[in-house]
């Protein structure tokens, strides 16, 4: 499958050239953005970590061990790319224990960076942001062309489109979701469950936004749209004067999509007619996640860029600064500047 398909149209028109990502773990830096003080005292141990070409799920494999205890016991705020050089939170339940001794879950590609106490676990999604750091290297574009987008991508954000990575290698995970989807059944691993519903939602999500970016409603409200601001889960019905809301166009407020679950869309009009039409062309995946027990949540259509910045640390470099809302992917904004030609796995 390829990326347009899995994704949909870019709403700032084509590339601007082309360019690598990630030809070194360096080039692809996160940065957790958590706003919970640590009380200092309790049974849950939390550590900031720094992994490099190292993803979530074996460093906290290594904790465990390293720690002597069950992997249940490790929490995490969210999983992060494999390769790249991130710095996330994870926290160990250790009741009644001292501080372990961690050193034997430390190499080249896992420090960790400081440790603290709380009351309680860390949550998954408790983060609130993720910082970025971006160096394209290998850049073929025309500069005055990539300022004039980065420009317009800074001032209307772009399609919160879920990233190709977000599918597997080739569109794997989708496929592979639209097999138990047909017989109606779930795999037995809890981890991949959980990856394959993810894809089947995000897919029948990145459905809906192609369609509202090619008819250029992506960014502006529509009567009988569900609304949402930037960081909230909630979402109200708009009307004619909630279309008209000033916080649309300084991007505080946004129109939704469905990630599809238990019940009818509440959206209204032109826009459910839209989202059932997506659900009807592809039933079995619809009808699967609504038997999971995925609850019918909504998810912003437009994702603002916070803090974007950029520079040229050499003729061929670009370096891309931003901040964005937890769950989404950086490589939709890059995917509005330039062709990554070849490179399946970001």
């Amino acid at each position: 499958m390829t990326e347009d398909h899995l994704l949909g149209p870019r709403a700032h028109g084509d590339v601007c050239g082309t360019a690598v990502l990630k030809a070194v773990a360096e080039d692809f830096q996160v940065d957790e953005v958590l706003d919970i003080p640590l009380s200092g005292a309790g049974e849950h141990l939390w550590l900031w970590v720094e992994k490099r070409n190292l993803n979530t799920e074996e460093a906290a494999r290594r904790l465990a061990r390293a720690a002597g205890t069950s992997l249940r016991n490790v929490s995490y705020g969210g999983l992060k790319d494999r390769q790249a050089l991130t710095r996330q939170w994870f926290s160990l339940h250790l009741p009644g224990k001292s501080d372990p001794s961690l050193a034997s879950a430390e190499d080249e590609t896992l420090k960790i960076l400081s440790v603290g106490r709380h009351q309680r676990k860390l949550q998954r999604g408790a983060h609130s942001a993720n910082g970025f750091t971006l160096r394209l290297t290998d850049l073929k574009a025309d500069r005055a062309e990539l300022e004039r987008r980065l420009t317009q991508i800074k001032e209307q954000g772009v399609p919160n489109y879920f990233g190709w990575q977000r599918f597997g290698f080739d569109g794997g995970n989708i496929q592979a979701a639209r097999h138990f989807a047909e017989r109606q059944a779930l795999p037995e691993q809890r981890n991949l469950r959980s990856r394959l519903l993810s894809a089947g939602r995000s897919y029948l999500f990145n459905r809906v936004l192609a369609e509202r970016v090619a008819d250029g409603s992506w960014h502006r409200a529509r009567v009988g749209d569900l609304l949402a601001f930037t960081d909230s889960r909630s979402f109200f019905p708009a009307g004619e004067a909630e279309c008209n809301d000033p916080r649309l166009h300084i991007m505080d407020l946004h129109p939704t999509g469905p990630l599809w679950g238990l019940g009818e869309s509440p959206s209204g009009g032109e826009i459910q007619v839209l989202e059932a039409g997506i659900a009807a062309s592809e039933p079995a995946i619809a009808k699967w996640l609504a038997e999971a027990g995925m609850k019918h949540e909504r998810r912003i259509l437009r994702l603002p860029i916070g803090g974007l910045s950029w520079h040229y640390p050499g003729p061929d470099i670009l370096q891309l600064e931003f901040v964005l809302p937890t769950g989404c992917f950086a490589t939709a904004v890059v995917r509005e500047l330039v062709s990554l030609a070849g490179q399946t796995d970001i």
